[in-house]
């Protein structure tokens, strides 16, 4: 729904109300002073009106979009029903004669200049017309000084109430036109926000296909070297072993990277599987790091993996074995509605509150990296409708929880502490 249709769904609340007090008007004229007005004219009046009010609710349902003309024609069609509601009964001198602002409100704070000018020629000349135009309200001919009186502040009670009446009906508009405008704004700044996030990517994801595409002749060669020198130096084996499994782990990472872009959809798997794969992997690049990983409830969940799962995952546990590589705790939360938690908790230093509220952006690092791991471990969760969030745990520490759809919604499960 557009801006303009939103004004529109707000000008039918108004119409319903200006017809439930105009009709209470026209009853209490009839009972309390005997008014005698047109009925035909009245009738086709408030027929128009409510007509005018149903196919606008009808027009809303709509896909088509509300243009400034379409709006402009709506606002005139109903200072010209009130206008002949008000020749009718005393014109200018009508105290609900203010009615005639609304749409003038409306057209200034909705339409462009040209159209508000128009609307307020529009609004000024029928007033003008009622003036000097209309049928009188009542007939002071015969009426004594009393009566007048009498009739002077009923006259005064009407301007009040009409007074009442628009003040709140523009408080009303205008407040709904505010939050509406709030939310436009909310939304282009997502927009806009969204359109940045996938420039960054976008020249992160050139900026890696470059670089596999380079790697791989340099560990390559470093590979032929060492192998080389194991055969040369079998004094330094367990050392030159080590370096031959950081640079395959290197190497499978890189090939990682192709399979992840050229099959890219997710493969089902169960929790416990697709942990144990991340966790192996992690102790092969993080020998020295010592964890706990809490035993599993059953049933076990299936989740849907991929290789940018498993790497937003180990980036995760990277972070953790930065904090604190010593007794780290690995949990799985079962949760309703087809999710599942899964918990880090390191004894690190923990986070300061702006480091809290930066986490996630871009560039931003408290590690003097590149400030893009967690970045991509947000965007790499979101696509696969996961979160993630840290907090400082109350014993120490950094508590980093990732919550995760499963592959069967309906799955329930108990939590697991």
């Amino acid at each position: 729904m557009n801006r303009h249709q939103q004004h529109l769904l707000h000008l039918t609340y108004i119409r319903t109300l200006i017809l439930f007090v105009i009709c209470l008007a026209l009853y209490a004229g009839f009972k309390l002073l005997r008014l005698q007005p047109d009925l035909l004219m009245t009738g086709i009046s408030l027929m128009a009106l409510i007509a005018l009010n149903l196919t606008t609710y009808v027009r809303l349902h709509s896909a088509w979009p509300v243009f400034d003309a379409e709006l402009f024609a709506q606002l005139c069609a109903d200072v010209v029903i009130y206008a002949a509601l008000l020749y009718q009964f005393g014109g200018a001198t009508n105290p609900f004669v203010f009615v005639l602002l609304i749409p003038l409100i409306i057209s200034a704070t909705t339409l462009p200049r040209h159209l508000t000018l128009s609307m307020a020629v529009l609004v000024a000349g029928l007033y003008t017309s009622l003036l000097f135009n209309h049928l009188p309200l009542l007939d002071f001919s015969a009426a004594h000084q009393h009566t007048l009186v009498h009739l002077f502040n009923q006259h005064i009670t009407g301007l009040w109430i009409s007074f009442i009446l628009t003040v709140g009906v523009i408080s009303i508009y205008v407040v709904k036109m505010r939050q509406t405008l709030a939310e436009r704004d909310h939304d282009l700044n997502a927009v806009r926000e969204q359109r940045i996030h996938d420039q960054q990517l976008l020249a992160l994801a050139t900026l890696a296909a470059g670089t596999a595409h380079e790697l791989r002749t340099p560990l390559s060669t470093l590979r032929v070297i060492l192998k080389d020198m194991q055969t040369d130096h079998p004094e330094l084996d367990e050392d030159l072993s080590l370096m031959l499994q950081q640079v395959d782990c290197c190497t499978d990472k890189l090939r990682n990277m192709t399979d992840a872009v050229a099959t890219g959809k997710p493969a089902p798997i169960q929790l416990d599987q697709f942990l144990t794969q991340v966790l192996e992997s992690w102790t092969v690049m993080r020998p020295q790091v010592s964890y706990t990983l809490q035993p599993l409830s059953e049933p076990i969940p299936i989740i849907n993996t991929s290789v940018i799962l498993q790497q937003a995952l180990l980036n995760l546990l990277n972070n953790a074995a930065d904090a604190c590589p010593d007794a780290i705790t690995i949990s799985v939360h079962y949760l309703k509605a087809g999710r599942v938690t899964l918990r880090i908790r390191d004894h690190g230093p923990g986070l300061t509150p702006q480091q809290l509220a930066s986490m996630g952006k871009p560039f931003f690092t408290t590690k003097g990296g590149l400030g893009i791991g967690l970045f991509l471990t947000t965007t790499s969760l979101a696509t696969q409708d996961g979160e993630v969030y840290l907090y400082n745990h109350p014993g120490g520490g950094t508590l980093t929880e990732v919550t995760l759809k499963t592959h069967e919604p309906n799955q329930q499960g108990t939590e697991n502490d």
